[in-house]
């Protein structure tokens, strides 16, 4: 099923012509507040009210025009001031291709660092998302350059990936902000892992180190971008173990998914944000969220007919 939905995800024939159909658009309501920033912005006013932050991401990648990074940024900008002016504990991700990195990385450079800037004046991170391992090294590298210039950068890594532990490493000097994903891309066996099982343990092992380093006096912002409710507690477990209190690290979950652990969580005394995501280029990363745990197959069968 995992194989077959990211297949989906990269096929541009379905690409093109499954967001047209009513039974679609009515399946990814689950993982969406709507396909505006308006629509975004009033559910985290709501959250905010349930003790839970938001992190903000518009969907689109790999565009073709840089024009159309340009348009990306200047979106990105007029959020992060609707986020000033609604006080909402809001933060905003986005993907290096959104801001035209095929196309020309001086440019994206630019566009990021100004998009840095002006989270900072409200204390925010910006967070670099991560794409296929084709992106991996050249984001980081991205990374490690726009985090010189601006400390409140943010990145995430995916723990798929075998490389993941060396590159934790390397930007653990950084005092870096990880969002720690399990990874969401078709990537071949010899770079990633597989079965859930070593995925699950690697996740578990790459927590640790952080929680390592932030005991050895090291900071670094963890950031648990899971819906592995049991893998979230045994991360606490390990924290306590370690002397150090569950705000250590935050939760970050998707718009949709567990909600009802997220406000539990957020009850008990957890970090919670709810990553929103909203645009109308919302199918590879619908198709994506369903790849990474197909149960969610069967919730979005019951939109559909619900």
């Amino acid at each position: 099923m995992r194989r077959l939905l990211l297949w989906m995800a990269g096929n541009g024939w379905l690409r093109d012509r499954i967001p047209r159909l009513w039974f679609a658009r009515r399946a990814v309501r689950r993982f969406m507040p709507g396909e505006n920033a308006e629509s975004a912005l009033a559910a985290g006013v709501r959250f905010q009210i349930e003790g839970l932050g938001t992190l903000f991401t518009t969907l689109g990648e790999n565009l073709t025009r840089i024009e159309e990074a340009d348009e990306v940024a200047s979106h990105y900008r007029t959020l992060l001031d609707q986020i000033r002016d609604r006080r909402l504990d809001g933060e905003i991700s986005v993907k290096l291709t959104q801001l035209g990195f095929d196309l020309d990385a001086k440019r994206t450079f630019q566009h990021a660092s100004a998009l840095a800037a002006q989270a900072a004046e409200t204390g925010r991170t910006f967070w670099i998302d991560m794409e296929g391992s084709a992106y991996t090294e050249l984001t980081i590298n991205f990374y490690e350059r726009l985090k010189a210039a601006h400390p409140n950068t943010g990145i995430c890594l995916q723990a798929y990936l075998k490389r993941t532990a060396a590159d934790l490493q390397r930007l653990l000097p950084l005092k870096p902000e990880i969002r720690l994903v399990k990874g969401a891309y078709a990537e071949p066996a010899a770079i990633a892992y597989q079965s859930r099982h070593d995925i699950d343990a690697n996740y578990l092992a790459l927590c640790v180190a952080m929680l390592e380093a932030v005991r050895a006096g090291g900071a670094v912002r963890i950031g648990l971008g899971t819906h592995d409710v049991r893998l979230i507690e045994q991360v606490a477990e390990h924290a306590a173990a370690l002397g150090l209190p569950k705000t250590t690290f935050e939760v970050q979950m998707l718009y949709g998914i567990r909600m009802d652990q997220q406000r539990r969580l957020a009850r008990e005394g957890y970090l919670v944000r709810d990553l929103i995501a909203y645009g109308e280029a919302w199918y590879p990363w619908y198709m994506r969220r369903l790849a990474e745990r197909p149960a969610n197959v069967l919730f979005a069968l019951r939109q559909i007919v619900g």
